[in-house]
């Protein structure tokens, strides 16, 4: 079992920031990371503004190859396959739809999971998914969701504006083992600059 799981959209860019936090936690303590679909497209019922629906729909179908990996238990490969995308769309600025997937595909030699991109019988499985991050922090939360193993809920985020550096990334997660447990903890928030 891993040490936690992390439900995630490829398209939202705090997820993709709290994932590489959550990665440099990992090889400072040597924690197991669970990588678990989170579709956007479903925690909003369809209902997306125009300028985010082609990305989230084009997340949506990743999500199904995420699927497939996770049913195989090739967490290694989710990981390689979120890597690529996370730093074409959020590092460099590469609208993510299905030509940068097909790319990234090509590259972290999944190609022959193409197809995948199609199968709508994966979207049961990927629903579930997104259901049970909804469940563990839920309700009204969205990408990402962090669940520490154990815990009987987990916490949507942590939302970040960069990826602290070692020190600060490491006191922040031990902030939030210490915040999981605790049965009546719900949230601390403060406005974005």
């Amino acid at each position: 079992m891993a040490d936690v799981t992390f439900f995630f959209d490829p398209a939202c860019p705090w997820t993709w920031r709290a994932s590489r936090w959550l990665t440099l936690v990992a090889e400072a303590r040597a924690l197991d990371i669970e990588w678990r679909p989170m579709s956007l497209l479903v925690v909003n019922g369809g209902d997306l503004p125009e300028q985010y629906r082609e990305p989230v729909e084009a997340s949506n179908r990743l999500l199904r190859v995420v699927e497939k990996l996770r049913q195989s238990g090739r967490q290694a490969d989710i990981t390689r396959l979120y890597r690529a995308v996370g730093e074409l769309v959020h590092d460099h600025g590469t609208p993510l739809d299905d030509n940068v997937i097909g790319k990234v595909l090509e590259e972290t030699g999944l190609a022959d999971l193409r197809d995948t991109l199609r199968d709508v019988s994966l979207d049961a499985a990927v629903e579930a998914s997104t259901a049970a991050a909804l469940a563990a922090a839920g309700p009204g939360v969205g990408s990402p969701v962090l669940l520490p193993a154990g815990a009987e809920r987990g916490l949507h985020g942590p939302v970040l504006g960069a990826v602290p550096e070692k020190a600060e990334s490491l006191a922040l997660w031990d902030a939030v083992e210490a915040l999981v447990p605790i049965k009546d903890f719900f949230e601390l928030k403060r406005g974005r600059p």
